[in-house]
């Protein structure tokens, strides 16, 4: 276990870790609470990618959770801001309840492929007209590359494997602007004024949350949760700090030992 640190921010994943799809973590509205009592800074942090913002501030708020629009930092959020950078017009592969991120965004003879999680999208005519628009040498701009999520009726495909198929059918490498990257956790960070050694990372996702946190300097711990399985843990160097067996769980600990 790592040495004792003054902690001063907490990032907390939310799919897997607070909720799955529209049914919560059990304890995991109290415990945020509790860690709410405590002298930290919180920020939500998520690769979610099938709704924007403000349809998942809404989700949260139905499970009564205590969350608010502000503290919320999504890959949506850094994926638009990486298009403005560039000034491109992505071909957006993302799903139709997530367009309300990007609006304002030109998507005229796109010149960029950008792609989420956009199960409905995900067929051979649109990765087709993608592959082609890579080929003239549009770059590819990946939210995430995420394996696979949790839902209600077990694991489900993410955007990773619809990435990968397009860099090897195109022989290019995308820009990935979500967790892992350490970018996305220095931005989540930059408001909170904190350091990543002033930080703790909670999420279900060994190699995204808690390796990506740790690789950027954070504490990170795991939770048996969403996509969690059997053996997550080994997958990752180095191992993560704690592995807990739910969100109130990971809580209890910060505010034993970590304040």
């Amino acid at each position: 276990m790592a040495a004792r640190r003054i902690l001063k921010a907490v990032l907390v994943d939310l799919s897997g870790t607070l909720h799955v799809e529209d049914t919560a973590i059990p304890g995991a509205q109290e415990a945020l609470k509790r860690l709410r009592e405590a002298p930290v800074t919180l920020r939500f942090v998520t690769n979610t990618t099938k709704e924007c913002k403000k349809t998942l501030l809404e989700r949260l708020r139905k499970l009564n959770f205590d969350i608010q629009e502000d503290e919320i930092f999504t890959s949506l959020t850094a994926a638009r801001n990486l298009l403005e950078q560039k000034n491109v017009r992505p071909m957006l592969l993302v799903d139709d309840s997530a367009l309300h991120d990007f609006e304002g965004i030109a998507t005229h003879s796109p010149n960029a492929v950008l792609i989420g999680l956009a199960p409905e999208h995900f067929n051979y005519e649109t990765m087709n007209k993608a592959f082609r628009l890579v080929l003239d040498g549009a770059p590819i701009i990946a939210i995430h590359k995420a394996r696979y999520y949790k839902k209600k009726d077990g694991l489900a495909l993410g955007p990773g494997p619809f990435v990968t198929g397009l860099e090897y059918a195109t022989d290019t490498q995308a820009t990935v602007v979500g967790k892992p990257e350490k970018t996305f956790f220095l931005e989540a960070l930059r408001s909170t004024g904190c350091s990543p050694e002033e930080a703790v990372m909670i999420g279900d996702d060994c190699r995204d949350d808690v390796g990506g946190a740790q690789n950027t300097g954070m504490l990170g711990i795991l939770v048996k949760t969403g996509k969690y399985r059997a053996g997550d843990e080994g997958k990752i160097d180095p191992a993560p700090y704690v592995v807990c067996d739910s969100f109130p769980q990971a809580v209890d600990h910060i505010l034993k030992n970590l304040l």
